[in-house]
C-alpha cells in the first residue's frame, strides 16, 4: 500500500508534469533569482535521511517572523513528505530566503498551535487558505472554526536561526522541540 492509498484523504505528491512545474521554482532560486518569488516562498536545502544526498524543495511561508528571522512552513501532502522526514531525522539545516541563505533548525509545531498558525493565515490570505483547505480535502468554508481544524491536521515547521531579537523570548512559543 502506498502513502497515498493509506490516507485518501491527503493531497497527493505530485508526480511526472506536476512535479516538474512544482519544482520550477528551485531553479529560479539557483539562478540568483530568489527575490523575485518575494517574501512568501523559500528554499529549503535538506539531506536525505536514507540516501544521505543534498535535497531541495521550495516552501510557501506561511508565516514569518522577522525579529527571530523564524520561518513557519506547512506540509501539505502531510507527514510522509520527503522534505519533513528529512528534517525529522535531521532537523539542522539551511534555508535560502531570497538571496540570502540562513542555517536553521526544525522545530515541529505541536496540533493545537499548528491551528492557531492556520487561523492567522487564514485571516491574511482568505481566498488561499480556502483553496488550500480544498485541496487538501478538508473543510474549505474560511470559518475560523475549519482553518483552526484544519491547522490542527497540517503539520507545521518552523524554522529557527539562532538570532535573537535584542529584548525578546528565546524562541517563539508552540514548537515541539522533541523529534
Amino acid at each position: 500500500m502506498t502513502p497515498d492509498e493509506a490516507d485518501p484523504a491527503r493531497a497527493r505528491v505530485p508526480t511526472g508534469w506536476g512535479r516538474m512545474a512544482a519544482r520550477t521554482p528551485i531553479l529560479l532560486f539557483r539562478a540568483g533569482l530568489g527575490p523575485l518569488l518575494g517574501r512568501r516562498l523559500l528554499l529549503l536545502h535538506h539531506v536525505g535521511r536514507v540516501s544521505g544526498s543534498d535535497r531541495r524543495a521550495v516552501l510557501e511561508v506561511v508565516a514569518y517572523e522577522a525579529p527571530y528571522r523564524c520561518w513557519t512552513v506547512a506540509s501539505g501532502c502531510g507527514p510522509r513528505s520527503d522534505w519533513y522526514r528529512n528534517l525529522r531525522a535531521q532537523p539542522k539545516t539551511v534555508v535560502q530566503f531570497g538571496n540570502r541563505h540562513h542555517a536553521v533548525t526544525a522545530r515541529f509545531v505541536t496540533s493545537d498551535d499548528g491551528g492557531d498558525v492556520m487561523t492567522d493565515y487564514g485571516r491574511r490570505h482568505p481566498r488561499t487558505a480556502r483553496r488550500l483547505c480544498a485541496y487538501l480535502g478538508l473543510p474549505a468554508d474560511g470559518s475560523e472554526s475549519a482553518l483552526r481544524e484544519a491547522g490542527r491536521r497540517i503539520p507545521f515547521v518552523r524554522l529557527e536561526t539562532d538570532a535573537r531579537p535584542p529584548d525578546g523570548p528565546s524562541r517563539p512559543r508552540g514548537t515541539d522541540t522533541s523529534k
